[in-house]
């Protein structure tokens, strides 16, 4: 069997992919497992490792189309041009798909539906694959709005992120004795507004003061994130006290990690405003 795949193959690949999605963001049940074993007989008997690799990849267009994708296949930038031509020409094909978008992006989320361990609640920080310093330009995007934005500018999703870290963070403070530093902790873009650069004022166990910016998403920790030149400018000039802290699969069981740094230093940095792909 060649390596390459045909038209039809990677026409049927999208068109499965797609349904997942489509399901995903309708909260319906489905099953991965099914649908790779379903596909197999009409992708001449591919392995379903190839599968898998195969709708990984279709992840990493989604993003790059500034779209939601499904959580659980991870983003695989290294695909081939006729794989990102046939989710373009799926999404022409159905515009319908885009109410499915903006559903998932302005959805009202108050709280994780799984209760929070703050001992557990921190990960380790994502592995992407092959991610390109410069962002592609798809002239045929047939969808103008970037969803995966507009979910990070959800108010009431970044509201309850941010509630959630202030919570994190003074468990942290009174758990190494610091009750003294968790009463001091300030959600900054909640008194004072959003210019200030960051969200939360929270200190060390050192006592010195911690500027924390949160992004949330209701998609996986691969998510990219967006950001404004005046938050990278307060990152740069306070990179020793500035913490990005990540939340992800925030709908379902909220997850987060943690990086300290310039949003320069810790991100790839793609300027559409400025997207952030996590460095090792």
């Amino acid at each position: 069997m060649s390596d390459s795949w045909s038209n039809i193959e990677v026409e049927l690949i999208v068109a499965d992919y797609f349904n997942m999605l489509s399901a995903e963001l309708k909260g319906e049940p489905y099953s991965k497992a099914e649908h790779r074993r379903a596909i197999i007989p009409l992708l001449a008997n591919r392995s379903e490792g190839s599968i898998e690799f195969k709708h990984q990849n279709i992840s990493a267009v989604l993003i790059n189309l500034g779209q939601p994708y499904v959580k659980g296949y991870l983003p695989r930038f290294n695909y081939q041009k006729i794989l990102e031509n046939k989710v373009i020409d799926y999404l022409i094909q159905r515009p319908e798909i885009e109410k499915h978008f903006k559903d998932f992006a302005e959805k009202f989320i108050s709280k994780p539906k799984k209760g929070i361990d703050f001992e557990r609640i921190v990960y380790d920080l994502p592995v992407i694959a092959n991610v390109s310093e410069s962002e592609p330009i798809y002239k045929r995007n047939p969808i103008k709005i970037n969803y995966l934005e507009r979910e990070q500018r959800n108010r009431n999703l970044g509201s309850s992120g941010e509630e959630l870290v202030m919570q994190f963070e003074k468990w942290h403070l009174v758990k190494n004795g610091k009750e003294n530093l968790a009463d001091q902790i300030r959600w900054v873009s909640k008194e004072d507004g959003d210019g200030a650069g960051f969200d939360i004022l929270s200190r060390n166990l050192n006592g010195k003061d911690k500027y924390i910016e949160v992004k949330t998403t209701k998609l996986g920790k691969e998510t990219p994130f967006f950001f404004s030149d005046n938050e990278l400018d307060f990152s740069q000039k306070h990179s020793d006290y500035y913490h990005l802290y990540r939340l992800f699969n925030f709908e379902d069981d909220a997850k987060m990690f943690i990086r300290n740094g310039g949003l320069d230093s810790i991100c790839h940095i793609v300027p559409t405003n400025f997207k952030g792909y996590i460095k090792l």
